[in-house]
């Protein structure tokens, strides 16, 4: 229907249809935030690659042509100024900000104008004597809260809405680094879901894909028309469960301002840690407040929130809930947790969620080195897992993390 300004609006109830709307949003990885992310942690994987006793805090901001990389380091591996700025330029070369595109310097960032500047510091001893202890434990780098979720709603044991906004930023992120004449990499998809009703919200049993947002830059002179034709396209060819997903019936904006040219940190700036939704769960459960990306494995932002997803993921999987949320707590220089809580958010099975907390706490030690022994953490390679590439994918949910791995099944399938 229409207002009186002839803009369209939807009503709020048609035929008695009822709706219930959750919504997610993803960045590609040349979003400019996630540029700080990826060069944070191309850092973290030099520095434990080469010396993996590295104690890694090295926060990047990307502003305009300029990449400032300050923190904390220690490790046997010394890098020279150079060599963080080799790291910054090949990395955002990887990115798809290599010089090839068919975007101007003044519309998109290029390798060959960016400056790096850094600050690095020593880590401080008062924190090094709490995590490196003379018995070879490692105590949390820091204090702090961390959350793991699963859910059933897809086979990742993933959330519906960042599960699909994923999917539809890595098939339009991945066209634009194959076809630079045409898109950017600069690009944000938002996926919204229509469970219906709040009971099947709270029961993992979400109904449809409701609206698709998508922005992603295109070359100047490539008429809107044709741009948004691209793109549904590759939205139709996304993969996405026909039964969620039907063209005819789901919301598409597609570069919903008519023009989208000029992008990249030269017109929206970036900073570590500013994406931790889209890095974790899309808002569907609580999130610690600390970033992963520039942290070591020490840091118990990135390794408890590891250890908290597996943990949630196996609850899942085995059958004892539709979706839980693991939370740890850490204390500074201390090894073991100061508390576990499982939360299965009322959709238990079999177990009270005083039972799970109370085995979880007592079966793992979930001390930060029992945690990155268990996933390889002081490990990272092309092999197993690189750092870099989990920041630009996201921290959770992507099968082949080592920590998505379902391998405590049977054990809490056991304890019915």
């Amino acid at each position: 229907m229409e207002n009186k300004n002839g803009k369209q609006y939807r009503k709020t109830k048609m035929e008695n249809k009822t709706e219930y709307l959750f919504t997610s949003e993803v960045v590609s990885p040349g979003h400019p935030d996630k540029c700080a992310d990826i060069i944070a942690d191309s850092i973290v994987d030099k520095l434990i690659m080469e010396d993996s006793g590295s104690r890694v805090a090295s926060e990047v901001f990307v502003a305009g042509k300029n990449v400032v990389i300050g923190g904390e380091v220690k490790s046997k591996c010394q890098l020279s100024d150079e060599d963080y700025e080799k790291i910054v330029k090949d990395t955002l070369a990887k990115i798809g900000y290599d010089g090839k595109s068919s975007f101007t310097k003044e519309q998109c960032l290029h390798p060959d104008d960016v400056k790096v500047q850094v600050l690095l510091n020593q880590q401080s001893p008062d924190i090094s004597q709490g995590v490196d202890q003379t018995t070879g434990e490692i105590g949390a780098g820091d204090q702090g809260i961390m959350f793991g979720f699963a859910s059933s709603e897809t086979a990742d044991l993933m959330p519906a809405a960042i599960t699909y906004a994923r999917m539809l930023a890595e098939k339009v992120y991945n066209y634009a680094l194959n076809h630079k004449h045409k898109l950017g990499v600069d690009i944000k998809t938002q996926v919204t879901i229509d469970y219906g009703t709040k009971e099947n919200f709270e029961n993992c049993k979400p109904q449809k894909i409701h609206t698709i947002v998508v922005s992603a830059p295109s070359v100047e002179g490539m008429p809107i028309e044709e741009v948004r034709e691209l793109i549904q396209g590759l939205i139709d060819d996304t993969g996405l469960p026909p039964r969620m997903y039907k063209k005819d019936e789901t919301i598409i904006h597609i570069n919903p301002t008519g023009r989208y040219v000029n992008h990249s940190s030269l017109h929206d700036s970036g900073l570590t840690g500013r994406k931790l939704i889209v890095d974790s769960f899309g808002g569907y459960s609580p999130i610690g407040g600390g970033a992963q990306s520039s942290k070591d494995y020490t840091k118990v932002d990135r390794s408890g929130l590891y250890a908290a997803r597996w943990l949630a993921k196996n609850i899942v999987a085995a059958g004892l809930a539709k979706k839980a949320i693991v939370q740890i707590s850490y204390a500074i220089g201390l090894a073991r947790p100061t508390s576990v809580a499982v939360d299965t958010m009322g959709t238990g099975t079999k177990l009270t969620d005083e039972e799970l907390s109370k085995f979880v706490m007592g079966e793992y030690a979930l001390t930060p080195r029992w945690i990155t022994e268990k996933f390889g953490l002081d490990k990272p390679s092309e092999e197993t897992f690189l750092y870099a590439d989990v920041a630009a994918r996201g921290q959770v949910g992507q099968s082949d993390y080592p920590w998505e791995r379902l391998d405590e099944v049977d054990k809490f399938k056991s304890l019915v």
